[in-house]
């Protein structure tokens, strides 16, 4: 069995953490399985629950995180700007991704510890392309000083409020409740 995959310390729950409970909290105990959060939005005058599920980054949970694909409506795929070796492995991730996800799931690749700039190991443009080559959002973020967090989860959701309104999904078979967002925030 393979350990290649295994990527831990992204700062997905951070992120997490951060949108949730508006905190950053350095030390976190690593995700075992899979972990919940949820908090209200507006979008269009409509209060929306997002449901955000943090999932494992060692491969021995992948076979249970990826349970939670389905009926996901977006997910957000989450590497380390300082760690070469999280944004090599985007293209296995995202298969992963997309082979046990609905084919309409909106994906949001996010560069997270935008903060630590003196430490960064892939540019930006690196995200953009690969984001752009896949047809995926594309941000940076930082769980620790908060930039583009509220951004990522909120212009995500939109995202999937709009296909929501064109009728791409069905929100009574596809999405968990009705106005209801369900999001992954899968570990690279």
């Amino acid at each position: 069995m393979t350990t290649g995959y295994s990527f831990r310390g992204v700062g997905k729950s951070c992120l997490l953490l951060q949108f949730t409970d508006k905190r950053f909290q350095p030390v976190h105990d690593l995700t075992i399985g899979v972990e919940f959060g949820a908090r209200m939005i507006t979008i269009d005058g409509k209060q929306i629950k997002l449901q955000i599920w943090d999932t494992a980054g060692q491969e021995s949970f992948r076979s249970i995180t990826r349970s939670y694909y389905r009926g996901a409506a977006g997910a957000l795929l989450v590497y380390d700007i300082t760690r070469r070796d999280t944004f090599n492995h985007l293209t296995t991730w995202l298969e992963d991704a997309r082979q046990h996800s609905n084919s309409n799931m909106v994906i949001m690749l996010i560069g997270n510890k935008s903060d630590l700039e003196s430490r960064r190991e892939v540019k930006k443009e690196e995200g953009e392309a690969f984001a752009r080559e896949h047809g995926l959002i594309f941000m940076e973020t930082s769980a620790k000083t908060a930039s583009n967090v509220e951004e990522a989860f909120i212009n995500t959701a939109k995202e999937i409020y709009e296909k929501i309104q064109e009728g791409v999904f069905d929100i009574n078979n596809e999405v968990r409740l009705a106005e209801t967002f369900s999001f992954l925030l899968k570990p690279l």
